[in-house]
């Protein structure tokens, strides 16, 4: 996972960028040091893509959140952000814009590498912990859910729904685990990992986008996902294996 894996860091104050992008190379990854929008604009259009991204909040000119709003419209690699805000409201506005993780600055260098690597695991297929060994497909409602590619489609024919890979490790949590009330610390535990701060918000945003993205495709799967008051959530149909 970090040999040679290309993390992308875009911060506009010379010395974090050059320690952290030191830091980084040391751990085994490729650091490319970036100082705004513009430079990554670049690198992602000469290539070879950046396997995630960690923006910082603030930057001159087009901002992170402006950034990382176009990253995920374009289905872009995974974004961790960077911020010395520290409020929920601005946690939330993070995660909303579509950001994967965030971490708050002064940060300890390697509580940010225990994301960097939480975030590849996750959108490498390995984050979200099934209880069992899963089937070639699942179903559930209209929607097919594919574990060995991480996708999930909709109709006939099938049209694939674009989720961010934050957003398919907490449908599968749901899909794994039906008509079971989950709560958010399980959410935030088997989506996020142990390294994940204590922010119940977090998954209502994911829920949110979730819901939103499937809302969308038409399939009417959102309503499936139900909030349980003061419990959490829970997928609230039966799951079927394999193909139709």
């Amino acid at each position: 996972m970090t040999d040679g894996t290309i993390i992308a860091i875009v911060e506009d104050d010379d010395d974090i960028r050059s320690q952290l992008a030191g830091y980084l190379e040391g751990e085994g990854f490729r650091a490319v040091a970036l100082d705004g929008g513009a430079s990554l604009d670049r690198l992602l259009a000469s290539g070879p893509a950046p396997a995630l991204v960690v923006l910082d909040w603030m930057l001159p000119g087009e901002d992170g959140l402006s950034i990382c709003r176009r990253l995920r419209d374009r289905g872009g690699p995974p974004v961790i952000m960077l911020t010395a805000k520290d409020e929920d409201i601005d946690r939330v506005l993070g995660l909303e814009m579509g950001a994967d993780d965030y971490v708050s600055k002064p940060f300890n260098p390697r509580v940010l590498l225990a994301r960097v690597r939480a975030v590849l695991r996750r959108a490498a297929g390995t984050g979200a912990q099934a209880p069992e060994s899963l089937p070639e497909r699942l179903r559930v409602a209209d929607l097919v859910i594919d574990p060995a590619g991480r996708t999930v489609t909709t109709g006939e024919p099938a049209t694939e729904i674009p989720l961010t890979s934050a957003e398919y490790d907490l449908l599968h949590c749901f899909v794994t685990r039906p008509q079971r009330v989950l709560s958010r610390d399980q959410l935030l535990d088997w989506t996020r990992g142990r390294t994940a701060d204590t922010f119940d918000r977090t998954i209502d945003v994911q829920v949110s986008r979730l819901r939103h993205k499937l809302d969308a495709s038409g399939s009417g799967a959102s309503a499936l996902i139900k909030t349980v008051r003061n419990a959490g959530y829970i997928l609230a149909a039966p799951v079927k294996a394999g193909s139709p």
